[in-house]
């Protein structure tokens, strides 16, 4: 269709850029180091909703982390799989720090840079994919809102059924989430009650992101309550066991896994 995106990688090809303003490295022409337009994250949601949002925080170190990464980074013991690991701020950090960690991620260019940045251990795939692989792991950081993942009702039971296959006993999974239903704008209050009329979860965003002429195919995100994960873990091979929510709205997420 004219004027529709060509699929392809948008996060690999934005965090390139975005990676090359911030160190003057990458294969497009730079200008006194920076690229000449910034480098913007461009959110679509199937209600017709665009966002956007600048991409540094991909790349920032401990010293611009929000408060609740560094108490999840601090909740981090043994072997650890960053699932969606980005450009590997947080997986950078752990390995700095002496723990094993690998960097899971369905973005090839995203990987790249992680490579390039020093990461030594990355995954190019999904959690379903990386079972086959036969590593074990004690730690699971679903970080920068990557609860999301879950997807909703139909994805959870086999997205944690994977994380079990792939953990050692006792291990844990360290989530980043964000409460979506204290707003009261009326486009998001609407959103969730188009949602829920439709048998999906309030926060069940419908996305796609664009960068450039580049976009993903459609996808679902979740952003849910405390209580919704919970509805959504019981009866799988986790418990919910502990929840920080210091920084409300967003709240961090313990996942426990049953004996």
């Amino acid at each position: 269709m004219v004027g529709e995106p060509t699929v392809g990688d948008v996060f690999g090809e934005m965090i390139r850029d975005a990676y090359a303003v911030a160190t003057g490295i990458g294969p497009r022409p730079l200008v006194g180091g920076r690229l000449p337009r910034p480098v913007i994250e461009i959110i679509e949601r199937d209600d017709g909703l665009v966002n956007g949002a600048p991409t540094e925080h991909y790349l920032a170190g401990p010293a611009d982390w929000q408060p609740y990464d560094h108490r999840a980074v601090d909740r981090v013991r043994g072997r650890t799989l960053d699932v969606g690991v980005g450009a590997g701020r947080i997986a950078l950090h752990l390995q700095e720090r002496g723990v094993p960690v690998v960097g899971l991620d369905t973005s090839l260019g995203a990987l790249r840079v992680c490579r390039h940045r020093g990461l030594r251990d990355v995954v190019h795939g999904t959690v379903d994919q990386h079972v086959a692989d036969g590593h074990r792991y004690d730690t699971f950081l679903l970080l920068g809102n990557n609860l999301g993942l879950i997807e909703g009702r139909e994805r959870a039971p086999a997205f944690l059924a994977a994380l079990a296959a792939l953990a050692r006993p006792g291990a844990q999974v360290v989530a980043h989430g964000t409460d979506p239903y204290g707003t009261t704008d009326p486009v998001h209050t609407g959103y969730h009650e188009r949602n829920r009329r439709r048998g999906r979860l309030g926060g069940q965003l419908r996305l796609r992101l664009r960068y450039r002429q580049l976009g993903t195919e459609w996808f679902d995100y979740l952003v849910c309550s405390v209580e919704e994960l919970a509805e959504l873990v019981h009866g799988t091979p986790w418990r919910l066991t502990d929840v920080d929510t210091a920084d409300a709205p967003y709240y961090l997420a313990t996942l426990t896994l049953a004996r």
